[in-house]
């Protein structure tokens, strides 16, 4: 049996503003209708003998990767939190010992949660390549027939050998982003591929050679999940142990040591989504070479990437260039270094600003909020609570609140007392009060909050009860 282990921890820095540190590009539907995640997942039918997956996520997103699972029924064996980042490495090896003990002898996928591969059919056949050689105790890496000399991707080099069959290679060596005329070098030889970052093999043989490899990461790993604790559907990973942990790549810490990686190659127009231009790439454009997402008007303009999520955006004159606008920041960028984004992240960082890290939409696991107008003293959101959920049982030190319902019917308890809302009527919280906000309907609630006071952060929550486990 296969399991999928699908890694879903990254933060996609190069596709701000859309990605970002708490809602980054695999939780986003940047490619159709379903997100990242989705796809990654959904691409997993066309494969025979596929069991329940593991998902290795940050722990900041675990409602969201859980949310999305759930709405595409996809059956999550085990949902494991990172207290911080480790690198893939890690998180494979986390993943490795959990399936060593609860299904010996199966077979790990191990797939990024945020690439683009359009032949499902051409990747499940790859896959059933690569079965024979993983059972055989080989590490199977996939690489992707190169179309183009491209700089941005590091590459695998394979040998030739009369003993494996052509659809399965030997690895030589990998190298790193090459320059532009080595690239061409390599194209031209038929001996090189891209580096996709997806492995097959068993769990007992990665083990293995990452304890042959790196010891002092296995260990930390082992020690991470001996003291695991279950929290609702998730495993959270003990944050001493992990975070004591090595921080390494898995081609770093055992692919490019290992004698027995092969490579099986992969035609099936994937695509890493690591930049705007990418992106562009794989989906279909207009007449003019234009890919146009949301409420976009162009004149003259050519070869664009043009995105508009909260209003019209209209561009004149343009070629290829990427604009991305969202409710609170736009980037315009020339095509050719949208690899540049990061060092704008870079500054806001710096300043200590908000946009890297969350959009002005935020989610929690009972819906979401959005900022709507904020001044002196005062704060305004648009609450939205999915059916049958609720908030903290929560109080506030420094600020007052007045809900009220657009749409939808609410309950408020706000100390002993319980009160029901519906649409038009509204309710004030006082300094200090307890009060919870619940959604008894089987439609969402909406609403209106208006805050008052004279600190209005986040962090003046005190919350003393919680379905989702935050107190």
């Amino acid at each position: 049996m296969i399991i999928p282990v699908i890694l879903s921890g990254g933060a996609g820095t190069r596709l701000w503003p859309l990605s970002r540190a708490m809602y980054p590009k695999q939780l986003l539907p940047l490619f159709g209708e379903r997100t990242m995640l989705q796809d990654t997942v959904l691409r997993l039918s066309t494969v025979e003998d596929v069991g329940p997956l593991i998902c290795v996520c940050n722990d900041e997103h675990r409602f969201l990767v859980a949310e999305q699972l759930r709405e595409i029924d996809a059956e999550a064996g085990s949902i494991v939190l990172e207290p911080c980042g480790r690198n893939t490495a890690p998180a494979v090896a986390i993943a490795a010992l959990l399936l060593s003990e609860s299904r010996p002898g199966s077979l790990m996928l191990v797939m990024p949660a945020d690439h683009v591969v359009l032949d499902r059919k051409a990747f499940a056949e790859s896959i059933e390549s690569g079965k024979r050689s993983a059972e055989a105790g080989k590490l199977v890496t996939f690489g992707i027939v190169p179309v183009t000399p491209e700089t941005g991707y590091g590459y695998i080099r394979v040998e030739h050998d009369a003993d494996h069959a052509p659809d399965v290679r030997p690895i030589a060596e990998f190298v790193e982003k090459p320059t532009l005329e080595k690239a061409e070098s390599y194209l031209a030889s038929g001996d090189y591929f891209w580096n996709s970052g997806m492995f097959l093999f068993r769990p007992e043989t990665f083990l293995a050679e990452l304890e042959a490899a790196q010891p002092e990461m296995l260990a930390s790993c082992r020690s991470a999940v001996q003291h695991a604790k279950r929290d609702l559907d998730f495993l959270r990973l003990d944050r001493e142990s992990f975070e004591a942990c090595p921080s390494n790549s898995i081609d770093y810490a055992v692919m490019e040591k290992t004698a027995n990686g092969v490579v099986v190659p992969l035609d099936a127009g994937w695509n890493d989504v690591g930049a705007w231009s990418a992106l562009w790439d794989v989906q279909d454009r207009d007449e003019e070479g234009n890919v146009k997402r949301g409420d976009v008007l162009v004149h003259g303009v050519r070869n664009c990437y043009l995105h508009a999520t909260s209003r019209l955006v209209a561009v004149v004159g343009v070629d290829d260039h990427v604009v991305v606008e969202t409710a609170d920041a736009v980037l315009v960028a020339s095509k050719d270094r949208v690899q540049e984004v990061k060092a704008i992240v870079e500054q806001l960082k710096m300043q200590d600003r908000e946009e890297p890290l969350i959009h002005r939409r935020v989610y929690r696991p009972w819906g979401s909020y959005e900022t709507v107008d904020q001044g002196e003293r005062f704060k305004v959101k648009r609450i939205t609570v999915k059916p049958g959920a609720a908030l903290s049982l929560q109080k506030h030190n420094h600020r007052a609140e007045h809900w009220i319902v657009v749409t939808g019917n609410a309950m408020v308890t706000v100390e002993a007392n319980r009160v029901p809302l519906a649409e038009n009527q509204s309710i004030y919280i006082p300094v200090g009060a307890c009060h919870r906000l619940e959604n008894p309907d089987e439609v969402p609630l909406e609403l209106i909050e208006v805050q008052s006071g004279g600190y209005l952060g986040e962090d003046d929550i005190v919350r003393l009860e919680d379905n989702y486990g935050r107190l």
